[in-house]
């Protein structure tokens, strides 16, 4: 718990309001109690401020008239609010050193000040960088280089080979993976996230970079510096993402590709192509009802044979008129 004087200090904002009034967690405008802090960070959700029960709210000044209550003032109040989970967030600070259930090799090289936790496995040769934390049950196979400050969430394995075959006959081949996998700093990388190790040459993710849950990378991809991966996207091998890019949920990005720094991806794209532009890029059928989903379908199938009748009507009507 914290006063409201307390929580301006930390997070570097001016309050207006009752410096000892006391602030117990965080909630939404719609749910907040008196004992609790809030924030605004979009106008549509100025009819929850104005009925607010919060004791104090995040805002930025343009906004401070309308608050019924004490607020702090933000340039960017949803970067304020991320900061203020961390003081509300009741999770002890991680203890340096390695668990007694977990498993590191002898030719690792962990910080002092990393974390390994319960179940943890840290493979031959693998670099755990300082006040890194590796998360119960999490895997960091052989030669795996983790930078500083990093955080990889539980059962999330770095490392592994890559799905590499090659055909003879009937059977298949396993092309073995003979790279690394190269982690920067103040990387963090969701629970259940695989990250395949290099076939020849290193799989990279740069500094700062945001992998959410059950995210899968394959091998030899690049990942520019504080780009930002949602859940469920799946990254095929030798996919080159450039810095300060977002993918969001459910992407799939096809091999062998590269986009360009500041490239927005939104959900469920298939991205089939190279992407030479910063910009935002789509793909895919937005959701309609079953039946009028089925007929589209039909048409879609059909949409070829459209287009080279209709090529065959634009050439019929080009010719010159039959004048005999």
């Amino acid at each position: 718990m914290y006063t409201l004087g307390e929580v301006a200090q930390r997070l570097g904002l001016r309050f207006t309001g009752d410096a000892s009034r006391r602030l117990r967690g965080l909630a939404s405008l719609a749910t907040a109690g008196p004992d609790q802090l809030s924030f605004l960070s979009s106008a549509a959700y100025l009819p929850q401020l104005a009925a607010t029960g919060a004791g104090a709210v995040i805002l930025d000044r343009a906004h401070a008239a309308r608050c019924p209550c004490d607020y702090l003032e933000a340039e960017d109040p949803y970067l304020a609010f991320a900061r203020a989970t961390a003081l509300f967030a009741g999770r002890p600070a991680p203890t340096p050193g390695v668990h007694e259930a977990a498993s590191v090799a002898a030719s690792a090289r962990v910080a002092a000040t990393a974390s390994i936790g319960p179940c943890a496995v840290v493979e031959e040769g693998a670099v755990i960088g300082a006040r890194s934390r590796v998360e119960a049950g999490a895997v960091i196979c052989r030669g795996v280089q983790l930078g500083e400050d990093c955080i990889v969430q539980p059962n999330a394995v770095l490392g592994a080979a890559g799905f590499g075959y090659a055909r003879d006959g009937q059977d298949w081949v396993a092309i073995h993976s003979l790279g690394g996998l190269v982690v920067g700093d103040r990387v963090a990388i969701g629970a259940g996230t695989t990250i395949d190790r290099g076939t020849l040459d290193d799989t990279v993710i740069a500094d700062g970079v945001i992998i959410d849950d059950q995210v899968h990378i394959g091998h030899n991809c690049r990942i520019g510096a504080n780009t930002a991966i949602a859940g469920c996207t799946g990254i095929a091998g030798s996919t080159v993402i450039g810095a300060n890019c977002t993918l969001a949920g459910g992407v799939g990005v096809v091999g062998h590709l590269e986009i360009c720094d500041n490239v927005h991806v939104t959900a469920m794209t298939l991205v089939t192509h190279s992407i030479a532009e910063p910009g935002s890029y789509s793909s895919g059928t937005p959701v309609t009802d079953t039946g009028l989903w089925r007929r589209n379908a039909v048409r879609f199938k059909q949409l070829d044979a459209m287009q080279q009748r209709l090529r065959a009507l634009e050439h019929n009507d080009d010719r010159e008129p039959d004048t005999t």
